[in-house]
């Protein structure tokens, strides 16, 4: 039984890890694809065209407290000042895909 535990644990995490990598460049890829679609006209590179100051750069969203995934698929879902909502435009999973997008960009410093 015992053997059986750990074969089952091993195979376990061998799944979630390989599996899981292959989720998340997907994911990227059609987070870029939305980015590229409906935030590319304000936020190209990063920046920010309407309000210079907030920009989708690594310290400026740490500094405005947008730097996790909750953050930004709120932000995305509900707008906020001169932002429009992408609720009723996009699906939950594009929110998702853009919000994971962005972080990730920020991180490499949309390079």
């Amino acid at each position: 039984m015992r053997i059986f535990t750990k074969l089952f644990f091993f195979s376990l995490m061998s799944f979630l890890v390989f599996n899981s990598s292959s989720v998340l460049a997907v994911d990227l890829e059609n987070g870029e694809r939305v980015f590229t679609a409906n935030c590319t006209a304000c936020h190209t590179g990063g920046n920010n065209v309407i309000m210079p100051e907030k920009t989708l750069k690594q310290d400026a969203l740490k500094e405005n407290g947008m730097n996790s995934i909750d953050a930004i698929e709120y932000q995305v879902t509900n707008g906020k000042n001169a932002m429009p909502a992408f609720g009723g435009r996009l699906s939950d999973g594009e929110i998702e895909d853009v919000a994971n997008y962005v972080l990730s960009q920020s991180e490499k410093g949309w390079d």
